[in-house]
């Protein structure tokens, strides 16, 4: 990941048009390369028939794990805090032969890949993407073409994504991969960020270990084209390809991974490959959402539960359930994805505080999932109360409201709503199951909507308009 964190903020929901979003492939002039024209004309065309699950997902696992959850955020008896813990080996100046060694540490024999799955899907998650390979250039999986992998270099000796592919296939739920496709700090050749350090390097590639000296044109011809050839061919269907930081990706070098993508032609596509951003199937903000989400593109925001996206052991800045439930309605009602993170332990454990939350935003799902589900963004600019997500199809319009803050005078005022309501109800069923039926009239300011007083979640109440006709909105 970037590395930044930013205050997460809540903001007023946005009118977005309800047609599907444009496509954002645009082949730069700069390159005439066929592989670049096809992939823009072949998956541009497919563009739609590819996200359709994925507008419908709207919830997914980020999962960070990697070597790095080895000295979790600690270097020489030292706290590494600039930036997450998954670019300790960066941030800290580790050299080559001292981070490698970690790996010999690395035997995460309590991972198991149902478990993961199961706690993914309790939460409401869809989908699961997970580091194949992150920055320090450590794969996660069996890889042919470098032996620094979980299989060869450490006691594990398994291949975790083989795993969870199988973990998943039986679940339902869809598999994704990110892979740092620029950024290695442990081959030669391999992009690196600024350290944010101040102190010095040895070439003007921002590396500070000789040993990371080579050309970057052979690190993707040798490692970068034959490890995604690997996680593209090896593992089944690939629902989503995440890519990160494209320090250096020039045209030439991402001509070269372009044709690899017809692996997986039903796959999706996050729009990190190149360093104008050139490609891709969605935007993506990290550690904060949009506040009038993104009109005309789809994305997806990709978000921590602490401060940090690999495995911390001293972070303990973990946010509240309220937050991670009305973030995930903030982004739904803005036409987005929310792609929530966790980072396990070099044991192969989900934190408990990350687990603990997903149980809560779980519960609130089993209730309110028809509200997040296959939603688009809200026809409102603002709603004081909370936010909206809607669903319009052939048999009509439906509105959800989600209700942050429940009024105390028992009237809920949808403003600027001038289509007739055919019925209107709490989604949360009472005692016996049923749904408790509301009062609506029509006004000047828009719908007038009679509540019970007692909101019936603290967190987010849903309330479901049934329309009559087209959605009219002043």
């Amino acid at each position: 990941m970037l590395g930044v964190s930013l205050l997460i903020t809540s903001a007023p929901a946005a009118t977005t048009n309800e047609s599907a979003p444009s496509f954002t492939y645009s082949a730069k002039p700069e390159t005439n390369n066929p592989d670049w024209q096809a992939w823009n004309r072949d998956f541009g065309a497919s563009h739609d028939a590819r996200m359709q699950w994925w507008r419908v997902a709207r919830f997914g696992m980020f999962i960070h794990w990697g070597v790095y959850s080895v000295p979790a955020g600690v270097w020489n008896g030292t706290n590494v805090t600039a930036s997450g813990a998954e670019w300790i080996m960066n941030r800290g100046r580790i050299p080559l032969a001292d981070y490698q060694k970690f790996a010999t540490q690395f035997n995460p024999v309590k991972f198991n890949a149902d478990e993961w799955v199961k706690i993914a899907k309790n939460a409401g998650m869809k989908y699961i993407v997970i580091t194949s390979k992150h920055h320090d250039g450590f794969a996660m999986f069996h890889s042919q073409a470098d032996p620094f992998n979980i299989y060869d270099a450490t006691p594990f000796k398994r291949d975790p994504l083989a795993e969870l592919a199988v973990a998943c296939k039986k679940a339902g739920i869809k598999l994704g991969f990110y892979y740092s496709q620029a950024q290695d700090w442990n081959h030669p050749g391999g992009g690196a960020a600024g350290s944010k350090t101040g102190q010095p390097v040895v070439d003007k590639q921002n590396h500070w270990d000789a040993a990371q000296t080579g050309s970057m044109d052979d690190y993707i011809d040798k490692v970068v084209v034959p490890q995604l050839k690997e996680i593209l061919s090896n593992y089944g269907p690939v629902a989503e390809l995440w890519f990160d930081t494209p320090v250096g990706m020039n045209s030439e070098r991402v001509a070269k991974i372009l044709p690899l993508l017809k692996l997986q032609p039903d796959m999706v596509v996050n729009n990190r490959l190149d360093s104008k951003k050139a490609t891709g199937d969605f935007s993506t903000p990290e550690q904060t959402i949009p506040a009038t989400g993104i009109p005309g593109k789809d994305w997806e925001a990709c978000m921590t539960m602490n401060k940090t996206w690999g495995f911390r052991s001293y972070d303990n800045n973990w946010k509240p359930t309220e937050t991670l439930i009305r973030n995930l309605v903030d982004i739904a009602s803005k036409g987005g994805n929310y792609l929530l993170n966790v980072g396990p332990t070099s044991e192969g454990l989900i934190p408990g505080p990350s687990v603990e939350r997903l149980q809560a935003v779980g519960a609130w799902m089993k209730v309110n999932g028809e509200a997040i589900y296959g939603t688009t963004a809200s026809p409102f600019e603002h709603l004081v109360w909370g936010r909206c997500t809607k669903k319009v199809t052939d048999d009509g319009a439906t509105l959800y409201l989600h209700v942050f803050d429940w009024p105390k005078d028992g009237k809920l005022v949808v403003p600027g709503l001038k289509s007739e309501i055919a019925k209107a109800y709490l989604l949360k069923p009472n005692f016996f199951g049923f749904h408790k039926n509301l009062s609506a009239a029509n006004g000047a300011d828009g719908v007038t909507l009679s509540v019970p007083k007692n909101a019936p979640d603290k967190i987010s109440s849903t309330i479901v308009l049934k329309l009559k006709g087209p959605l009219q909105v002043n």
